[in-house]
C-alpha cells in the first residue's frame, strides 16, 4: 500500500509501505476514506520536531473497517468509523476519567513504529476503546464525511479549548489564532453559548470563516496593538474566556493580556519557540486561570457527533484544499506557505 513518509525537513514522500495486518486480537485494519494535514504536522515538516527518516505521518482520519481481531466486539468489517488522534485502551483509570490522551497503553498515530493516517490503510490498536462508529449512510455524503473528519482532532481540540476557557452562555470570548483549531474554537464557543466572540487573525479568508462560525468581531492587529483593540471592544476589561490556539510565546502573552480579571485561558496550541510567555505574578494578581493541553477528543466525540450529523455545527469549511495521496507533499507546501488553511486528503 501507499503512505506518506517524512525523510528530512521539507522532504515528504508517498511511498510503498507494508500493508497493515492484525498483530493483536484487539486490532482492526481500517481502509482510509478521508485524512488531512494538521498544523502541528508542519513542525515536523519544518524540522522543528524530530522525526526518523521514513517515519509515517498523519493523525486525523476516518474510514471503513476491513478486518477485525478475534477479541474486537464493537466493530465488524464494513463499519464506517472515525479515529481520534490518539489510540487508547478504553479500560484504564485515565480512559474512565475521559483523559484518553494519558492512557498508559495509548499512543499517537505517526509516532515511531506506528502507522500514520495519511495513507491508504491503518492498523488500529485497541479498536474498541479508540474508534467511534459513524452512520453508514454518511459515506455517500461528501460534505458530511468531511465535517465528520474534523471530529478526529480539530473540532474536539477547539471544544477542549473552549471548556478550558470557561465558556458559558452570555460570556465574551476571544480566540487567538486563525488556523483550523482556532476557527473550531470559535465554533465551539458559539455552541456553548458565548454572546460575543472576538477572533484575532490577519487573513481575511480565515476571518470570514470565523464570522460564519459565530465571531462577532475581528481584530487584525498583533501584540500590544491587539491587546489594546480587545480592551477597547470590551470596555477596558478584556474577555471572560480566551482560547489560545497557536502555541508561541507571543500568542500566550497576548492571551493572558486580553483576559478579564477572574477570567480563564484555554490553551491548546502545541508549544513551540522559546519560553511560555507566562508571568505567574500577573496571573496571580489578576486571578487568571490556565487550563488546557492535549485534547482528549475521544471523550468529546459522542457529545459532538450528533450536532455534526444534524448540521447544528459544520466544521467542513476549514478544509479549503483537497488533494489525492500523491498531492500530499504539495499540500504540506501549501499549508507551510499559508496558501491553504487545512488540506483534505482523499486516498
Amino acid at each position: 500500500m501507499r503512505a506518506t513518509t517524512i525523510h528530512a525537513p521539507f522532504d515528504m514522500r508517498v511511498e510503498e509501505v507494508p500493508d497493515p495486518v492484525i498483530k493483536d486480537s484487539t486490532d482492526v485494519v481500517l481502509r482510509v476514506l478521508r485524512a488531512c494535514i494538521c498544523g502541528s504536522d508542519l513542525w515536523a515538516y519544518r524540522g522543528e520536531s524530530a522525526r526518523q527518516p521514513g517515519q509515517r505521518i498523519g493523525h486525523e482520519f476516518l474510514g471503513v473497517v476491513e478486518e477485525a481481531g478475534a477479541d474486537v466486539t464493537g466493530f465488524a468489517p464494513g463499519d464506517l468509523v472515525v479515529a481520534p488522534f490518539v489510540w487508547s485502551d478504553g479500560s484504564c483509570a485515565y480512559c474512565a476519567e475521559g483523559l484518553q490522551t494519558s492512557c498508559p497503553q495509548g499512543g499517537f498515530w505517526g509516532s515511531a513504529g506506528s502507522d500514520g493516517g495519511q495513507g491508504e490503510a491503518v492498523r488500529v490498536p485497541f479498536a474498541d476503546g479508540t474508534l467511534v462508529r459513524l452512520p453508514a449512510e454518511a459515506a455517500s455524503d461528501d460534505r458530511l464525511l468531511t465535517a465528520l473528519l474534523a471530529l478526529s482532532d480539530v473540532l474536539g481540540t477547539g471544544h477542549h479549548a473552549a471548556l478550558g476557557a470557561g465558556v458559558k452562555p452570555g460570556s465574551t470570548v476571544a480566540v487567538v489564532g486563525d488556523g483550523a483549531v482556532g476557527l473550531c474554537g470559535v465554533l465551539a464557543a458559539k455552541r456553548l453559548g458565548a454572546e460575543r466572540i472576538i477572533a484575532l487573525g490577519r487573513h481575511t479568508a480565515r476571518t470570514d470563516i470565523a464570522r460564519t462560525f459565530g465571531a462577532t468581531d475581528v481584530v487584525a492587529e498583533r501584540g500590544e496593538a491587539a491587546e489594546a483593540a480587545v480592551r477597547e471592544l470590551t470596555g477596558g476589561q478584556g474577555a471572560h474566556g480566551v482560547i489560545e490556539a497557536v502555541g508561541t510565546e507571543q500568542s500566550m502573552r497576548t492571551a493572558v493580556a486580553i483576559a478579564r480579571d477572574g477570567g480563564s485561558v484555554g490553551y491548546v496550541g502545541v508549544p513551540h519557540g522559546s519560553g511560555t510567555g507566562l508571568d505567574l505574578s500577573v496571573m496571580f494578581d489578576r486571578n487568571i486561570a490556565l487550563r488546557g493541553g492535549v485534547a482528549p477528543v475521544r471523550a468529546y466525540i459522542p457529545e459532538l457527533l450528533p450536532d455534526v450529523l444534524d448540521g447544528t455545527i459544520d466544521p467542513s469549511p476549514v478544509f479549503d484544499l483537497t488533494v489525492g495521496l500523491d498531492g500530499v507533499p504539495g499540500g504540506y507546501k501549501a499549508m507551510d506557505e499559508r496558501t491553504a488553511l487545512k488540506v483534505l486528503v482523499k486516498p
